[in-house]
């Protein structure tokens, strides 16, 4: 099973892509896919959600 499913699934579901949510944190696409090979940490999950849901609501805006 994959590491930090919930977090993919909620990109997918919300129409935000892996490199987006890597540009918001400032890192590279391959540093943030390898930061999902294993469990995040509590800090960082609620940083890659924050991510996830500002990026989603820009993209709603903009439609």
């Amino acid at each position: 099973m994959k590491k930090n499913l919930e977090i993919r699934t909620m990109a997918r579901e919300k129409g935000v892509y892996l490199y987006e949510i890597a540009d918001l944190l400032k890192v590279s696409e391959p540093t943030f896919i390898r930061w999902l090979r294993k469990e995040l940490t509590e800090e960082k999950r609620g940083e890659v959600i924050t991510a996830i849901d500002l990026i989603s609501e820009q993209k709603n805006r903009a439609n």
